[in-house]
């Protein structure tokens, strides 16, 4: 009776400890291994932890099924329930998956950095954090938005901070019966004296629109994308100021309204 029913169990007990201690060995090594691959790719560290989470869990649990049926455990049905399992959990949380393969995807391409000023789905601010299911956002007024990972990698995403320099694009228009020569060589002046303008590129001053009431000079600076909006801004204010002191007219909407005296 022990040689034919306690001495079998003993060693298949045996062998489903050896198999299990084993194994945790060879997964310890392997994922030992895999984070020095993954830290010499130079992925982002939240991303590395999550792979090296879920590569654990998948090889322990392939050991735990090995130690079961090594001591005859039907591992057929257990695998059948467990992959039940896992696709009643995948279909309940469709949204929640959907936004942690786009955060994957988001940490792993990397289309934008923490620090970064993007527009995306939607809204636009600084970038202050990219998790695994979504990233925080705080805008010009200092709100922080919090944005699902799928939403953002599911539309057009624009990184103004991803080239050192940008171009701002301005428009001045003046009236018809203003200098045009003037008005073009105080567009020229007032870009020359700002030493935050680039040389190369060189600005664009040329004439692009005579437009109904107004003819429209299109004025194109490149700068360092820090100072986009101090340039565009005080431009802006310094061209009101030169027209202005130099009596070249703005055009504006005006309304003439007639008063007709019927006796």
């Amino acid at each position: 009776m022990f040689d034919q029913y306690i001495l079998p169990w003993i060693i298949n007990i045996a062998f489903a400890i050896a198999i299990f201690v084993i194994g945790k060995i060879v997964i310890k090594m392997v994922i030992g291994l895999l984070r020095k691959v993954l830290e010499r790719s130079k992925m982002d560290e939240m991303l590395v932890n999550f792979i090296l989470s879920i590569s654990n869990a998948i090889l322990l649990l392939v050991i735990i099924v090995a130690a079961l049926d090594r001591l005859g455990v039907d591992t057929t049905s257990l695998i059948a329930i467990v992959g039940a399992a896992g696709l009643a959990i995948g279909l309940s949380l469709q949204d929640s998956l959907k936004n942690f393969a786009a955060g994957v995807m988001l940490l792993l391409f990397k289309p934008f950095k923490a620090g970064d000023f993007i527009e995306a789905a939607g809204v636009s601010g600084v970038v202050e954090d990219i998790s695994i299911f979504n990233s925080t956002m705080r805008t010009v007024d200092n709100r922080a938005i919090i944005v699902p990972n799928g939403a953002i990698y599911g539309g057009v995403i624009i990184n103004y901070s991803a080239k050192d320099t940008r171009r701002v694009d301005m428009v001045f228009g003046i009236g018809y019966d203003a200098d045009l020569r003037q008005a073009k060589q105080l567009l020229v002046d007032i870009l020359a004296e700002d030493q935050r303008i680039l040389k190369d590129p060189g600005a664009v001053v040329a004439v692009s629109e005579l437009a109904d009431s107004s003819v429209n000079f299109v004025v194109r600076p490149w700068v360092n994308s820090a100072d986009y909006w101090d340039v565009l801004w005080e431009t802006t204010e310094k061209v009101k100021l030169r027209f202005d002191e130099a009596g070249i007219s703005i055009p504006f909407p005006q309304m003439d309204v007639h008063v007709h005296k019927q006796d």
